[in-house]
């Protein structure tokens, strides 16, 4: 193959300026969309293939496959107007330079282009796999303070969390809390066939074993069959057994946390789903704090459900106080 010209161009990527700004619109487009600007016949050979493979590949955690990003070709002849508006854009031309550039705000805000240039499909594909890890954080970003700010145009004013458990989080007026008990508080939102549900609750401060998966299973599973009860008499949420969890090690609100994504079903029932679980290490307070969003959405796609319970959780933000 081809000796690769490798050239990364961050326009306006985290820069501010002095300068007059020029105007550009506000960007569009559905949640979670990318338009990928190639040719018909690009889209369908090998060229379009990584990027639907490299770009738009699994959103982790779900019942069933579904993409991290829904993809829209569109020939570069039909790229103008309307369309350069949209908020993720993948632009692919061939060019005797290759090279591979990101831009901020180029034609609507907030947006993020990303070019592909090479004399052939085969340069801008390794362009693609290269710097697939770089545009999906991008893009991820990018939709995460979008959903933030059509959140904060219907922001709820609930205070149970902060009177609870100091902290907060951004929701929605839409979100209802449901149970406010001693150490646990659950939060819900009705949709078109099931909930989306958020909830909270504290634990003495102690260390987890090396692999702690068992661990939060087993917390779950009780914090389930306590607080958490099914449609049936004694029916109660569980994890799933025969789906094993993701664990990570990650931070949230610059605290240490395990994130853990699975599925959850109920106990002597049938309801299932999805869930994300994160148990942040309090140390001023010496105590974990857990807060997990999970989906009962049956017979539809979860992943825009996910994806909202994800960003309301990363919005998470803990006063610095020593509780009583």
């Amino acid at each position: 193959m081809k000796k690769l010209l490798f050239a990364l161009t961050l326009v306006s990527l985290g820069c501010s300026s002095k300068k007059a700004e020029r105007y550009v619109p506000d960007s569009n487009g559905n949640l979670n969309h990318v338009t990928v600007v190639m040719s018909k016949a690009q889209w369908k050979g090998d060229l379009g293939e990584a990027v639907r493979n490299e770009l738009a590949s699994e959103y982790e955690g779900l019942p069933m496959n579904e993409p991290r990003f829904s993809l829209k070709q569109l020939h570069p002849k039909n790229f103008d107007g309307f369309a350069r508006n949209s908020r993720n854009i993948l632009w692919f031309a061939k060019d005797s330079l290759a090279r591979f550039e990101l831009k901020q705000n180029p034609f609507a805000r907030p947006q993020i282009v990303a070019f592909f240039r090479g004399e052939d499909e085969e340069i801008m594909k390794e362009y693609v796999r290269e710097n697939k890890r770089l545009i999906q954080g991008l893009f991820q970003e990018n939709e995460r303070k979008e959903k933030l700010r059509r959140i904060r145009k219907a922001l709820s004013k609930d205070s149970s969390l902060e009177n609870r458990f100091n902290f907060s989080l951004t929701y929605p007026t839409a979100y209802k809390t449901v149970k406010d008990t001693f150490n646990f508080i659950w939060i819900e939102k009705q949709i078109q066939k099931g909930t989306l549900n958020l909830i909270a609750y504290t634990l003495p401060l102690k260390d987890l074993s090396s692999n702690p998966l068992n661990e939060i299973v087993k917390i779950r599973d009780s914090i389930g069959e306590v607080y958490i009860p099914g449609r049936l008499p004694g029916s109660h949420m569980i994890t799933e057994e025969a789906y094993l969890p993701y664990l990570y090690k990650t931070t949230l609100d610059d605290k240490e946390a395990y994130l853990t994504k699975g599925m959850w079903e109920v106990k002597k029932d049938f309801m299932a789903g999805p869930f994300t679980n994160y148990m942040l290490k309090d140390e001023l307070n010496k105590k974990w704090i857990v807060v997990e969003g999970f989906a009962f959405a049956p017979s539809l796609s979860k992943r825009d459900f996910m994806f909202e319970l994800n960003t309301i959780i990363s919005s998470f933000s803990q006063a610095t106080k020593i509780e009583n």
